[in-house]
């Protein structure tokens, strides 16, 4: 079986969310966009040479974070006032341009937090509690299915796009080797979930 483009759903899109910063749902679906076809263009290479697809080397945090910068990316190029932070590891991904000298801080306020993850409900593990809009795309990858060249292509199934506070996050535990992180409390959630651009689930089940 050949490798499969995937296509974002436009029934999916919620028409009444509300976006900050001049953000527009051609945003989201261009972002997404460019991100599938980098996974066709990629595994399709990768499977003319026998190789294994990208989604079946990556391990599921370098998969996330590879993502994360491909949507920050395309978002920050088509976007009409959001950026992409030119500071190394700076917060947020995307930030008001012109605000920040060399469109670049380490730690600004104007802009939006870009993560994604596997995790269905976008509760994504974050370095530290912030008052931040925060956009956390969930995505599926098929690892299940036998043999590997008939899964399915990695998919967007849900994007979120909140505004919360230090007091919406919980602390993670920390080992003594691990990093601090922090999670949303359910508080949190509900209200990133509240305010959602995209659910694939919705989209099929009409």
């Amino acid at each position: 079986m050949p490798i499969v483009r995937n296509a974002v759903v436009p029934e999916g899109f919620n028409e009444c969310v509300f976006l900050p910063f001049e953000l527009r749902l051609d945003d989201f679906r261009i972002a997404m966009q460019d991100v599938y076809d980098f996974f066709y263009d990629v595994n399709t290479h990768l499977a003319s040479k026998g190789l294994q697809r990208l989604d079946d080397m990556l391990r599921a945090a370098n998969m996330s974070g590879a993502i994360s910068d491909m949507l920050t990316a395309s978002i920050g190029k088509h976007a009409r006032v959001l950026v992409r932070n030119q500071y190394p590891n700076g917060h947020p991904d995307l930030i008001v341009q012109g605000i920040y000298a060399n469109n670049s801080v380490k730690s600004g306020v104007d802009g939006v937090e870009i993560k994604s993850t596997r995790k269905v409900g976008g509760a994504v593990d974050t370095h530290g509690a912030r008052d931040q809009w925060m956009c956390v795309f969930v995505y599926q990858v098929d690892v299940a299915t036998e043999p590997a060249i008939d899964r399915r292509p990695m998919s967007f199934s849900e994007v979120y796009l909140g505004q919360v506070l230090t007091t919406d996050f919980g602390k993670n535990p920390r080992s003594e080797l691990g990093t601090r992180t922090a999670t949303l409390d359910k508080r949190g959630i509900a209200k990133l979930r509240e305010n959602w651009v995209y659910k694939l689930e919705r989209a099929t089940r009409s």
